[in-house]
Protein backbone atom coordinates (compact mmCIF):
# COMPACT_ATOMS: atom_id res chain seq x y z
CA UNK A 1 0.00 0.00 0.00
CA UNK A 2 1.43 3.25 -0.81
CA UNK A 3 -0.03 5.26 2.20
CA UNK A 4 -1.65 5.29 5.84
CA UNK A 5 -5.46 4.95 5.78
CA UNK A 6 -6.96 8.38 6.13
CA UNK A 7 -9.55 7.30 8.21
CA UNK A 8 -11.35 10.52 8.45
CA UNK A 9 -11.78 10.56 4.40
CA UNK A 10 -14.28 8.24 4.77
CA UNK A 11 -16.44 10.12 6.38
CA UNK A 12 -16.25 13.41 4.26
CA UNK A 13 -17.94 12.87 0.93
CA UNK A 14 -16.75 16.41 -0.57
CA UNK A 15 -13.53 15.44 0.07
CA UNK A 16 -13.97 12.11 -1.23
CA UNK A 17 -15.37 13.11 -4.10
CA UNK A 18 -12.57 15.72 -4.89
CA UNK A 19 -10.25 12.70 -5.00
CA UNK A 20 -12.14 10.81 -7.21
CA UNK A 21 -10.93 12.55 -10.44
CA UNK A 22 -11.47 9.75 -12.62
CA UNK A 23 -15.12 8.91 -11.53
CA UNK A 24 -14.47 5.42 -9.88
CA UNK A 25 -16.95 5.55 -7.32
CA UNK A 26 -19.93 7.08 -9.77
CA UNK A 27 -18.54 4.14 -12.32
CA UNK A 28 -18.86 1.23 -9.32
CA UNK A 29 -22.84 2.37 -8.47
CA UNK A 30 -23.76 1.55 -12.08
CA UNK A 31 -23.28 -2.01 -11.26
CA UNK A 32 -27.32 -2.50 -11.57
CA UNK A 33 -27.58 -0.34 -14.73
CA UNK A 34 -25.13 -2.99 -16.16
CA UNK A 35 -26.78 -5.99 -15.39
CA UNK A 36 -30.06 -4.01 -17.06
CA UNK A 37 -27.95 -2.62 -20.02
CA UNK A 38 -26.26 -6.09 -20.83
CA UNK A 39 -29.72 -8.19 -20.34
CA UNK A 40 -31.14 -5.89 -23.37
CA UNK A 41 -27.79 -6.11 -25.66
CA UNK A 42 -27.74 -9.15 -25.98
CA UNK A 43 -31.17 -9.58 -26.81
CA UNK A 44 -30.12 -7.41 -29.60
CA UNK A 45 -27.21 -9.83 -29.72
CA UNK A 46 -29.49 -12.60 -30.51
CA UNK A 47 -28.73 -14.88 -28.01
CA UNK A 48 -31.95 -15.71 -27.76
CA UNK A 49 -31.76 -17.89 -30.88
CA UNK A 50 -28.98 -20.22 -28.66
CA UNK A 51 -32.66 -21.16 -27.08
CA UNK A 52 -32.62 -25.28 -27.52
CA UNK A 53 -29.29 -25.98 -28.25
CA UNK A 54 -27.61 -28.41 -26.67
CA UNK A 55 -24.03 -27.84 -26.66
CA UNK A 56 -21.52 -30.83 -26.33
CA UNK A 57 -19.21 -28.63 -24.25
CA UNK A 58 -19.42 -25.31 -22.77
CA UNK A 59 -16.19 -23.60 -22.77
CA UNK A 60 -15.62 -20.88 -20.54
CA UNK A 61 -12.59 -18.51 -21.63
CA UNK A 62 -10.52 -16.93 -19.16
CA UNK A 63 -8.58 -13.63 -19.79
CA UNK A 64 -6.99 -10.90 -18.06
CA UNK A 65 -9.20 -8.60 -15.94
CA UNK A 66 -12.77 -9.67 -14.53
CA UNK A 67 -13.24 -12.76 -17.25
CA UNK A 68 -11.91 -15.20 -14.85
CA UNK A 69 -13.55 -14.84 -11.55
CA UNK A 70 -17.16 -14.51 -13.39
CA UNK A 71 -15.88 -17.40 -15.30
CA UNK A 72 -15.41 -19.20 -12.12
CA UNK A 73 -18.54 -17.59 -10.59
CA UNK A 74 -20.38 -18.98 -13.09
CA UNK A 75 -18.65 -22.32 -13.13
CA UNK A 76 -19.72 -22.56 -9.55
CA UNK A 77 -23.57 -21.88 -10.47
CA UNK A 78 -23.89 -24.12 -12.93
CA UNK A 79 -21.92 -27.00 -10.25
CA UNK A 80 -22.38 -30.62 -10.74
CA UNK A 81 -26.40 -30.56 -12.03
CA UNK A 82 -25.20 -29.04 -15.36
CA UNK A 83 -25.78 -31.48 -18.18
CA UNK A 84 -22.84 -30.81 -20.00
CA UNK A 85 -19.17 -30.45 -19.74
CA UNK A 86 -17.77 -27.17 -18.30
CA UNK A 87 -14.47 -25.93 -19.17
CA UNK A 88 -12.41 -23.15 -18.23
CA UNK A 89 -9.65 -22.38 -20.51
CA UNK A 90 -7.54 -19.45 -21.55
CA UNK A 91 -7.50 -20.48 -25.02
CA UNK A 92 -10.03 -22.81 -27.21
CA UNK A 93 -9.47 -26.47 -27.05
CA UNK A 94 -8.02 -28.16 -29.78
CA UNK A 95 -11.03 -30.02 -29.71
CA UNK A 96 -13.63 -27.20 -30.44
CA UNK A 97 -16.01 -28.19 -33.25
CA UNK A 98 -19.49 -27.14 -34.11
CA UNK A 99 -21.56 -28.55 -31.56
CA UNK A 100 -19.78 -26.42 -28.75
CA UNK A 101 -20.54 -23.08 -27.32
CA UNK A 102 -17.56 -20.31 -26.40
CA UNK A 103 -17.90 -17.42 -23.93
CA UNK A 104 -15.98 -15.07 -23.38
CA UNK A 105 -15.67 -11.73 -22.14
CA UNK A 106 -12.69 -8.90 -22.29
CA UNK A 107 -12.54 -4.76 -22.05
CA UNK A 108 -9.12 -5.39 -24.05
CA UNK A 109 -10.36 -4.78 -27.87
CA UNK A 110 -6.87 -5.77 -28.90
CA UNK A 111 -6.19 -8.80 -26.82
CA UNK A 112 -4.88 -10.78 -29.68
CA UNK A 113 -4.71 -14.11 -28.31
CA UNK A 114 -8.77 -13.94 -27.49
CA UNK A 115 -8.90 -12.79 -30.88
CA UNK A 116 -7.02 -15.88 -32.32
CA UNK A 117 -8.86 -18.17 -30.15
CA UNK A 118 -12.34 -16.56 -31.39
CA UNK A 119 -11.19 -16.63 -34.99
CA UNK A 120 -10.58 -20.77 -34.63
CA UNK A 121 -13.85 -21.04 -32.72
CA UNK A 122 -15.73 -19.31 -35.36
CA UNK A 123 -13.99 -20.76 -38.24
CA UNK A 124 -14.92 -24.79 -36.57
CA UNK A 125 -18.11 -23.75 -36.62
CA UNK A 126 -18.27 -23.68 -32.75
CA UNK A 127 -21.09 -20.56 -31.07
CA UNK A 128 -19.20 -17.96 -29.48
CA UNK A 129 -21.12 -15.53 -27.30
CA UNK A 130 -18.60 -12.46 -26.65
CA UNK A 131 -18.74 -9.53 -24.53
CA UNK A 132 -16.39 -7.16 -25.77
CA UNK A 133 -16.01 -3.80 -27.21
CA UNK A 134 -17.09 -3.46 -31.03
CA UNK A 135 -14.26 -2.22 -32.48
CA UNK A 136 -10.24 -3.67 -32.88
CA UNK A 137 -8.91 -7.35 -33.20
CA UNK A 138 -11.37 -9.15 -31.08
CA UNK A 139 -14.13 -7.93 -32.75
CA UNK A 140 -12.85 -8.38 -35.98
CA UNK A 141 -12.13 -11.85 -35.32
CA UNK A 142 -15.92 -12.78 -34.73
CA UNK A 143 -16.95 -10.34 -37.45
CA UNK A 144 -20.62 -11.63 -38.26
CA UNK A 145 -20.29 -14.99 -37.07
CA UNK A 146 -19.73 -14.65 -33.20
CA UNK A 147 -23.06 -13.46 -30.79
CA UNK A 148 -21.48 -9.78 -30.18
CA UNK A 149 -22.19 -8.41 -26.84
CA UNK A 150 -21.28 -4.21 -26.67
CA UNK A 151 -21.00 -3.12 -23.58
CA UNK A 152 -22.78 0.07 -23.66
CA UNK A 153 -21.86 1.59 -20.03
CA UNK A 154 -18.51 3.03 -19.93
CA UNK A 155 -16.12 1.44 -16.94
CA UNK A 156 -13.44 2.24 -15.61
CA UNK A 157 -10.18 -0.80 -15.67
CA UNK A 158 -11.89 -3.53 -13.27
CA UNK A 159 -15.21 -2.42 -13.04
CA UNK A 160 -16.87 -4.90 -15.63
CA UNK A 161 -17.87 -7.77 -13.43
CA UNK A 162 -21.51 -6.66 -13.80
CA UNK A 163 -21.82 -6.89 -17.28
CA UNK A 164 -19.64 -9.72 -18.04
CA UNK A 165 -21.57 -11.87 -15.44
CA UNK A 166 -25.06 -10.65 -16.92
CA UNK A 167 -23.86 -11.72 -20.47
CA UNK A 168 -22.52 -15.33 -19.25
CA UNK A 169 -25.38 -15.66 -17.52
CA UNK A 170 -27.65 -15.14 -20.71
CA UNK A 171 -26.08 -17.09 -22.72
CA UNK A 172 -25.95 -20.52 -20.05
CA UNK A 173 -29.87 -19.50 -19.67
CA UNK A 174 -30.68 -19.65 -23.29
CA UNK A 175 -28.89 -23.00 -23.39
CA UNK A 176 -31.00 -24.15 -20.41
CA UNK A 177 -27.88 -24.91 -18.51
CA UNK A 178 -28.64 -23.27 -15.34
CA UNK A 179 -30.30 -25.04 -12.64
CA UNK A 180 -33.50 -23.93 -11.81
CA UNK A 181 -33.67 -20.72 -14.50
CA UNK A 182 -35.19 -21.28 -17.56
CA UNK A 183 -34.61 -18.55 -20.42
CA UNK A 184 -37.97 -17.08 -20.42
CA UNK A 185 -37.75 -16.48 -16.54
CA UNK A 186 -34.31 -14.92 -17.50
CA UNK A 187 -35.63 -11.08 -17.26
CA UNK A 188 -37.24 -11.19 -14.01
CA UNK A 189 -34.73 -13.27 -12.28
CA UNK A 190 -31.56 -10.73 -13.80
CA UNK A 191 -33.75 -7.98 -12.60
CA UNK A 192 -33.49 -8.96 -9.35
CA UNK A 193 -29.90 -9.05 -9.50
CA UNK A 194 -30.08 -5.72 -10.58
CA UNK A 195 -32.38 -4.32 -8.02
CA UNK A 196 -30.02 -6.32 -5.36
CA UNK A 197 -26.88 -4.11 -6.77
CA UNK A 198 -29.02 -1.22 -6.79
CA UNK A 199 -29.33 -1.40 -3.06
CA UNK A 200 -26.24 -2.55 -2.69
CA UNK A 201 -25.04 0.73 -3.98
CA UNK A 202 -26.79 2.97 -1.96
CA UNK A 203 -25.99 1.04 1.01
CA UNK A 204 -22.07 1.76 0.03
CA UNK A 205 -22.67 5.48 -1.16
CA UNK A 206 -20.68 7.51 -0.33
CA UNK A 207 -22.38 9.93 1.77
CA UNK A 208 -23.34 7.47 4.24
CA UNK A 209 -21.39 7.17 7.41
CA UNK A 210 -18.61 4.02 7.92
CA UNK A 211 -20.70 2.55 10.64
CA UNK A 212 -23.56 2.14 8.49
CA UNK A 213 -21.40 1.87 5.07
CA UNK A 214 -20.90 -1.86 4.77
CA UNK A 215 -17.84 -0.77 1.80
CA UNK A 216 -16.40 1.64 4.42
CA UNK A 217 -16.49 -0.48 7.02
CA UNK A 218 -14.70 -3.62 4.85
CA UNK A 219 -12.25 -0.64 4.08
CA UNK A 220 -11.48 0.33 7.51
CA UNK A 221 -10.89 -3.36 8.66
CA UNK A 222 -8.55 -4.12 6.09
CA UNK A 223 -6.16 -1.26 5.98
CA UNK A 224 -3.03 -1.57 7.20
CA UNK A 225 -3.91 -5.14 7.22
CA UNK A 226 -2.75 -8.48 4.46
CA UNK A 227 -6.67 -9.38 3.86
CA UNK A 228 -7.08 -13.03 3.56
CA UNK A 229 -10.43 -13.38 1.49
CA UNK A 230 -11.46 -17.30 2.25
CA UNK A 231 -14.84 -18.62 0.16
CA UNK A 232 -16.65 -21.44 2.35
CA UNK A 233 -18.48 -22.23 -0.92
CA UNK A 234 -17.56 -21.74 -4.81
CA UNK A 235 -19.32 -19.48 -5.88
CA UNK A 236 -17.99 -17.11 -2.76
CA UNK A 237 -14.14 -18.81 -3.46
CA UNK A 238 -14.98 -16.91 -6.79
CA UNK A 239 -15.96 -13.76 -5.16
CA UNK A 240 -13.22 -13.98 -2.79
CA UNK A 241 -10.98 -13.88 -6.43
CA UNK A 242 -12.64 -10.83 -7.66
CA UNK A 243 -11.90 -9.04 -4.10
CA UNK A 244 -8.13 -10.00 -4.16
CA UNK A 245 -8.56 -8.78 -7.79
CA UNK A 246 -10.49 -5.61 -6.92
CA UNK A 247 -7.70 -4.57 -3.82
CA UNK A 248 -4.68 -4.97 -6.29
CA UNK A 249 -6.47 -3.01 -8.92
CA UNK A 250 -7.79 -0.08 -6.88
CA UNK A 251 -6.20 0.02 -3.84
CA UNK A 252 -2.34 -1.62 -4.78
CA UNK A 253 -3.05 -4.41 -2.22
CA UNK A 254 -2.02 -7.55 -1.98
CA UNK A 255 -4.66 -10.07 -0.71
CA UNK A 256 -4.45 -14.05 -0.45
CA UNK A 257 -8.01 -15.43 -2.05
CA UNK A 258 -8.58 -19.02 -1.76
CA UNK A 259 -11.63 -22.00 -1.27
CA UNK A 260 -11.50 -21.77 2.75
CA UNK A 261 -10.79 -26.22 2.56
CA UNK A 262 -7.28 -25.22 0.46
CA UNK A 263 -6.79 -22.25 2.60
CA UNK A 264 -6.93 -24.48 6.12
CA UNK A 265 -4.21 -26.73 4.57
CA UNK A 266 -2.13 -23.56 4.71
CA UNK A 267 -0.31 -24.05 8.13
CA UNK A 268 1.72 -20.73 7.62
CA UNK A 269 -1.56 -18.33 6.92
CA UNK A 270 -3.13 -20.34 9.79
CA UNK A 271 -0.61 -19.68 12.19
CA UNK A 272 -0.34 -15.56 11.40
CA UNK A 273 -4.14 -15.29 11.74
CA UNK A 274 -4.07 -17.22 15.18
CA UNK A 275 -0.74 -15.09 16.47
CA UNK A 276 -3.05 -12.17 15.17
CA UNK A 277 -6.15 -13.03 16.95
CA UNK A 278 -4.11 -13.91 19.96
CA UNK A 279 -1.88 -10.42 19.61
CA UNK A 280 -3.73 -7.47 19.13
CA UNK A 281 -0.76 -5.20 18.63
CA UNK A 282 0.67 -2.15 20.98
CA UNK A 283 -2.28 -0.19 21.01
CA UNK A 284 -0.10 3.00 21.37
CA UNK A 285 1.39 2.10 18.11
CA UNK A 286 1.55 5.22 15.95
CA UNK A 287 2.25 4.05 12.18
CA UNK A 288 2.97 7.30 11.28
CA UNK A 289 5.57 8.08 14.29
CA UNK A 290 7.18 4.58 14.49
CA UNK A 291 6.52 2.87 11.00
CA UNK A 292 6.53 -0.84 10.88
CA UNK A 293 10.38 -2.24 9.55
CA UNK A 294 10.21 -2.44 5.77
CA UNK A 295 10.53 -6.02 5.92
CA UNK A 296 7.61 -6.90 8.09
CA UNK A 297 3.96 -7.82 6.91
CA UNK A 298 1.18 -5.87 7.94
CA UNK A 299 -0.63 -8.71 10.04
CA UNK A 300 -3.74 -10.62 8.37
CA UNK A 301 -7.40 -10.26 8.29
CA UNK A 302 -9.55 -13.13 8.16
CA UNK A 303 -12.85 -12.30 5.76
CA UNK A 304 -14.82 -15.86 5.59
CA UNK A 305 -16.97 -14.66 2.57
CA UNK A 306 -20.32 -17.01 1.83
CA UNK A 307 -23.27 -17.10 -0.60
CA UNK A 308 -25.00 -20.19 0.72
CA UNK A 309 -27.88 -20.57 3.69
CA UNK A 310 -25.45 -21.96 6.21
CA UNK A 311 -23.20 -19.98 8.29
CA UNK A 312 -19.52 -19.56 7.33
CA UNK A 313 -18.25 -20.58 10.95
CA UNK A 314 -20.62 -24.07 10.94
CA UNK A 315 -19.54 -24.43 7.71
CA UNK A 316 -15.47 -24.18 8.97
CA UNK A 317 -16.75 -26.49 12.09
CA UNK A 318 -18.03 -28.98 9.20
CA UNK A 319 -15.05 -28.47 6.81
CA UNK A 320 -11.71 -28.01 9.24
CA UNK A 321 -13.01 -29.13 11.98
CA UNK A 322 -12.71 -25.34 13.66
CA UNK A 323 -13.74 -22.04 14.02
CA UNK A 324 -11.93 -18.80 13.49
CA UNK A 325 -13.63 -16.16 16.40
CA UNK A 326 -12.28 -13.12 15.19
CA UNK A 327 -12.88 -13.61 11.57
CA UNK A 328 -14.77 -11.37 9.77
CA UNK A 329 -17.98 -12.34 8.09
CA UNK A 330 -19.11 -11.71 4.87
CA UNK A 331 -22.31 -13.47 4.50
CA UNK A 332 -24.94 -11.10 3.71
CA UNK A 333 -28.32 -12.74 4.93
CA UNK A 334 -29.82 -9.87 5.77
CA UNK A 335 -29.68 -8.08 2.31
CA UNK A 336 -30.63 -11.54 1.05
CA UNK A 337 -32.30 -13.15 3.42
CA UNK A 338 -32.07 -17.50 3.43
CA UNK A 339 -34.68 -18.85 1.29
CA UNK A 340 -34.84 -16.26 -1.62
CA UNK A 341 -35.04 -17.30 -5.16
CA UNK A 342 -31.32 -17.39 -6.75
CA UNK A 343 -29.61 -16.50 -3.32
CA UNK A 344 -26.38 -17.53 -3.96
CA UNK A 345 -26.27 -15.84 -7.57
CA UNK A 346 -27.70 -12.24 -5.67
CA UNK A 347 -24.98 -12.50 -2.51
CA UNK A 348 -22.39 -13.22 -4.76
CA UNK A 349 -23.26 -10.06 -6.94
CA UNK A 350 -23.72 -8.26 -3.34
CA UNK A 351 -20.05 -9.38 -2.22
CA UNK A 352 -18.68 -8.52 -5.68
CA UNK A 353 -19.70 -5.10 -5.78
CA UNK A 354 -18.77 -4.77 -2.36
CA UNK A 355 -15.51 -5.54 -2.55
CA UNK A 356 -15.24 -3.09 -5.47
CA UNK A 357 -16.32 0.10 -3.98
CA UNK A 358 -14.46 -1.12 -0.57
CA UNK A 359 -11.46 -1.59 -2.75
CA UNK A 360 -12.02 2.39 -4.23
CA UNK A 361 -12.66 3.70 -1.03
CA UNK A 362 -9.43 2.33 -0.01
CA UNK A 363 -7.44 3.24 -2.41
CA UNK A 364 -8.42 7.02 -2.14
CA UNK A 365 -8.20 7.15 1.56
CA UNK A 366 -4.50 5.96 1.03
CA UNK A 367 -3.61 8.04 -1.50
CA UNK A 368 -2.49 4.63 -3.52
CA UNK A 369 -4.96 5.20 -6.25
CA UNK A 370 -3.73 7.52 -9.40
CA UNK A 371 -4.96 10.96 -8.73
CA UNK A 372 -4.61 13.07 -12.25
Amino acid sequence: MNGVLDDTLLADPAELAARDTTGVLRAAATAGAQVRSALHTAGDAGLDRLRGHRPRALVLLHRPGVSGVVADLVGALLGDRCPVPVVPAERVPGWIGPLDVVVAHTADPADHELAESVAVAVHRGAEVVLSAPDAGPVAQAGAGRARLVEPRIPLPEGLGFAQALTVALVAVAELDLLPGMRSEELPARLDALADALDAEAERCQPGHEPFVNPAKSLALRLAERTPLLWGVDPAAAAVARHGALALATHAGVVAHADTLAQAGTLAGLRVAVDLSERGGGDIFHDPFDDPAPGGDAPPPRLVLLGTGEEDPQSVSRRVLGREWPNADLAHPVDEVPRGTRDAALLRAGVLALRADIAAVYLGLATGATLIT
